[in-house]
């Protein structure tokens, strides 16, 4: 399988004047390469190849080779909506490929620009110095806060998957990021402190609107986003684990359109942080991490999970005296009602009822 191995790079000045010049010029040519494709109606790179090819080279300076990933890259654009014409913006990344770009040892790596290759330093830690030669493939030149970085696919080894002895369940939610079918939670409340907290430090900063006030929001762009990103892989590493240790597979819940259906319940105070919840992003990192492990994902339907009694199946909205507790009415089965709401997922994996088998 494919990942991503983001490598931080360390140019000079004059290299980044160079790499950004070479960026500008890459996006340009892309956004009138994506007239073209809009003009004649095709995502098809020969079609287009044709008509822009040499004119884009000349005009923009671009090796042959980027003329050729500017081309595939508007291509790959326009596909995903041809009702619209693609536009890009001057630093958007550039996609370079084995015949622009090559490593040089763990120190550098030498990239195509308008003036030629250059080696660029980069900066690898421990995690990327143990998996550079897996590199494999193209890699996106981005820039991102006054720094650029290259992204590199690597090619994984998956693991053979095991034969599940059994499901963990996995409950999302946002009081509880995800509890599981043994009883463990994962608490939400540090993201949701850190979300308000960061949210409340963003309105002062905007109300007052000083010099200082505008870069204090500039350092504090995306570190909500990161926070969340971080809890979710830490989560999802150690459902994995949990999982892989007592070969079971991981059985989520089917929440496609959640927030559409929830939207018209909840009051106007939670919507943002419903907008927020970020199950998705965790679902994603929990599949990759245990297609890595070899662990088998499903996902089930999710109505009445939390309403369910898993001893004696009886189902009414009554089994639920309130948001954190379940109680059925008929056996008298009692608990918090997201651990049986995992009890039940880990049951309908179990018993062969997954919606869609995942990998």
């Amino acid at each position: 399988m494919n990942l991503v191995l983001p490598i931080k790079l360390a140019p000079s000045g004059e290299q980044t004047a160079l790499l950004l010049k070479t960026m500008h010029q890459f996006n340009a040519a892309c956004n009138e390469i994506a007239e073209t494709a809009f003009r004649l109606h095709t995502a098809n790179k020969i079609t287009l190849q044709k008509h822009v090819y040499y004119p884009i080279r000349e005009k923009y300076g671009l090796s042959a080779q980027l003329t050729i990933r500017a081309i595939a890259k508007v291509a790959e654009a326009y596909k995903r909506d041809k009702s619209i014409q693609p536009t890009f913006k001057p630093e958007s990344a550039i996609v370079y490929d084995s015949r622009i770009l090559s490593f040089v040892g763990l120190e550098a790596v030498s990239l195509m620009t308008l003036d030629g290759r250059i080696e660029v330093p980069m900066i690898l830690g421990a995690y990327q110095k143990a998996r550079s030669d897996r590199i494999r493939g193209q890699a996106d030149l981005v820039y991102r806060n006054g720094t650029f970085y290259l992204y590199a696919t690597l090619e994984v080894p998956a693991s053979d998957p095991i034969d599940p002895d059994g499901f963990l369940g996995i409950d999302l939610g946002i009081i509880n990021i995800a509890v599981d079918s043994d009883g463990t939670a994962y608490s939400g409340a540090a993201v949701t402190h850190t979300r308000e907290k960061h949210g409340a430090l963003r309105g002062a900063l905007q109300r007052a609107g000083t010099r200082s006030a505008k870069r204090h929001l500039k350092r504090l762009s995306g570190k909500t986003a990161r926070f969340c990103r971080n809890v979710n892989h830490c989560i999802s590493k150690q459902i994995v684990t949990n999982a892989k240790g007592t070969d079971r597979g991981v059985a989520l819940e089917d929440l496609t359109g959640i927030r559409k259906r929830k939207r018209k319940t909840v009051s106007k105070a939670q919507r943002g942080r419903l907008n927020a919840w970020g199950f998705y992003q965790l679902r994603q990192f929990i599949e990759y991490k245990a297609r890595l492990a070899g662990v088998p994902v499903v996902i089930v339907a999710s109505p009445y999970t939390s309403q369910t009694c898993p001893h004696c199946g009886y189902v009414h909205a009554s089994n639920r005296p309130d948001r954190g507790s379940f109680l059925c009415g008929s056996c008298g089965c009692a608990g918090p009602s997201d651990h049986i709401a995992a009890m039940n997922i880990a049951a309908r994996a179990a018993v062969n009822q997954p919606i869609v088998a995942c990998r």
